[in-house]
């Protein structure tokens, strides 16, 4: 199966309801335990979500505090560099603030380019580089200093954010809103899948989630995360598809929504149809 063109690209189907609801079940669940093997042994085992948690903790604080190779006060820019992950994500903008880092005005990215460096090839966090014009390749458009870190492990960031309490994420609450959550799912999916993460970023028309090279057409497609109701509003999304300097052949949003509908450029697919990215 293929998402990405070509002659073998596959046909756009929505899965029957019930089997949509089933792996929306299991989706939910995996937000919960992710995918640590002793989180997910454990939860396999025992079906005890506090047993996921402490594990979960234990590596978390595993990974917060192993910098062996730097100084103890590298060691503390970096454990609270991690430390914000979760809180930047439930941001609006979800980017590191150099400033916030050691709360001192006047610091930049490049004073902390180590301890970026050692989060992201240690593979603790992923990080999502910003673009504002996108040009096939993306990475030949990189310039800005505006970068998103993700947890590695979205099991972790939901423990982080909801602890023990399941309904959260279980039962779908409209209280809380998964966009952070979703958006890490995503990350962790299209990087294990090979992808460099890339994002658009425009101060007058807004951002979209995520940027991925097309091999076979030679020019970015965007995907945006939506975890709500409105998936269909989309606004950056709906500027940049438009841009005709931009050469986008086809975009992505990704929902809950079990039906496939194409509209124009852009195709709407269930949230786990990421995995066939």
């Amino acid at each position: 199966m293929r998402l990405d063109g070509g002659e073998s690209a596959i046909i756009y189907e929505p899965l029957e309801e019930s089997m949509h609801n089933k792996i929306m079940d299991l989706f939910r669940k995996y937000l919960l335990v992710g995918g640590l093997p002793d989180a997910v042994n454990s939860y396999i085992e025992n079906k005890n979500i506090q047993s996921v948690r402490a594990i979960q903790r234990e590596i978390h604080d595993y990974y917060a505090a192993d910098a062996s190779k730097y100084d103890e006060g590298r060691k503390l820019k970096i454990r609270r560099i991690y430390d914000l992950i979760p809180s930047n994500m439930e941001n609006k903008k979800k980017r590191i603030v150099a400033q916030e880092i050691e709360n001192k005005r006047g610091k930049t990215f490049n004073d902390y380019n180590d301890e970026f460096e050692y989060l992201i090839s240690a593979g603790i966090a992923l990080n999502v580089q910003a673009i504002s014009t996108p040009v096939f390749p993306l990475i030949e458009s990189t310039g800005k200093n505006l970068l998103k870190l993700y947890l590695n492990d979205v099991g972790i960031l939901t423990g982080i954010l909801y602890g023990n309490n399941i309904r959260a994420v279980l039962n779908d609450e409209k209280s809380v809103n998964l966009g952070s959550v979703y958006e890490t799912v995503a990350a962790c999916e299209l990087i294990a899948h090979g992808h460099n993460l890339f994002y658009y970023d425009n101060r007058n028309k807004g951002e979209v989630d995520y940027l991925i090279d097309d091999y076979d057409s030679l020019s970015a497609v965007p995907v945006e995360i939506k975890s709500g109701k409105d998936y269909k509003v989309h606004s950056a999304l709906n500027a940049f598809v438009q841009n005709e300097d931009y050469h986008i052949k086809k975009a992505f949003v990704l929902s809950n929504e079990r039906n496939v509908i194409q509209n124009g450029k852009i195709t709407y697919l269930p949230i786990y149809y990421v995995m066939f990215f």
